[in-house]
């Protein structure tokens, strides 16, 4: 836990930053007033945690201070987190293999990757196919944004980079039949996994929001299941304008699972809570930071001590 706690608060140190630059010593070792409960409540809100979620943190501060006027600064933090946990309940995705194992005879499991330009989808499903493989899952990638011509060549790099299973078409091909022709490539194979980069866009493109459709249909062909996973990656630094953007795919697509990305570059690292609270979408992994090892697993508690500058 300890390592993991750490990659967090580096990955949202900026979140941090932008608490404890506020708060000042808040969560150290003196005494709160009422003056730095003021300065707690910017904070929150600066950090993008919702009116619901900071408005929870404060009243339960505000009457812990009430009973106990001694109330000290990381007893506050203390019950801020454990406010976290009691919102994040169920929030984390646990993600396994349920058919694959090396076997041809049973089916990968699909993960489509869905999301608007920008929100480092691509990116997100070389590392996530990397995390599996570490894991000791074998993993086929399908170069299905053939939409955005840098999309194929980006995830062939990436591929290249860190020794994935890629299966690509030019830039252009029907991602349909590419995300067919994966899925016929993972099962001779026995894998795991198949990931599925889906083209970027904007949940107000029909057009594009019918070729996801079309994807979904022709995975069905091989397995009526597929795909178990269909995860939105959400650019992180959104903050809570990402809401609007997630329910429409949810509505569309029967969103299973979020991925929030580049959390390491803003200070709205709140904003996945109220994502959770609107949805109840499990979040399976957080982009902390450029590099593979960077996409960890979501962790309530890794999150909620990190954000509180807890330790463990």
């Amino acid at each position: 836990m300890f390592g993991l706690l750490k990659k967090f608060k580096d990955g949202l140190s900026k979140t941090v930053s932008a608490i404890a630059a506020k708060t000042g010593s808040i969560f150290g070792g003196k005494k709160i007033d009422a003056s730095s409960l003021e300065t707690l409540e910017e904070a929150l809100y600066t950090a993008d945690f919702g009116v619901e979620t900071a408005t929870e943190i404060l009243d339960e501060i505000k009457a812990a201070y009430r009973k106990d006027k001694e109330l000290r600064g990381q007893e506050a933090a203390a019950i801020g987190a454990e406010v976290l946990r009691r919102v994040l309940e169920g929030a984390e995705g646990k993600l396994e293999a349920v058919g694959g194992g090396g076997s041809a005879a049973a089916n990968p499991v699909v993960i489509a990757m869905i999301g608007v330009n920008g929100s480092g989808k691509t990116t997100t499903s070389a590392k996530l196919a990397w995390r599996l493989k570490e894991d000791g899952k074998s993993v086929t990638l399908a170069a299905c944004d053939t939409f955005r011509a840098a999309a194929v060549e980006q995830l062939r790099a990436w591929a290249t980079k860190l020794d994935l299973e890629l299966v690509a078409n030019q830039p252009g091909a029907d991602a349909a039949a590419v995300a067919f022709d994966a899925w016929q490539a993972a099962k001779s194979r026995g894998r795991d996994f198949l990931i599925v980069d889906t083209a970027g866009r904007l949940h107000t493109k029909a057009p594009l929001m019918e070729e996801l459709a079309k994807i979904r249909r022709v995975l069905q062909m091989n397995d009526p299941t597929a795909p178990q996973h269909r995860w939105l990656v959400v650019d992180g630094s959104l903050g809570s304008n990402s809401i609007e953007q997630a329910k429409v795919f949810h509505q569309s697509f029967g969103l299973t699972g979020l991925v929030v990305t580049k959390l390491d570059g803003t200070s709205r690292g709140g904003a996945l809570v109220g994502i959770y609270r609107q949805l109840k979408i499990p979040i399976y992994f957080l982009g902390l930071g450029e590099k593979a090892e960077d996409l960890q697993p979501f962790s309530v508690e890794s999150y909620a001590k990190a954000v509180f500058g807890l330790e463990d």
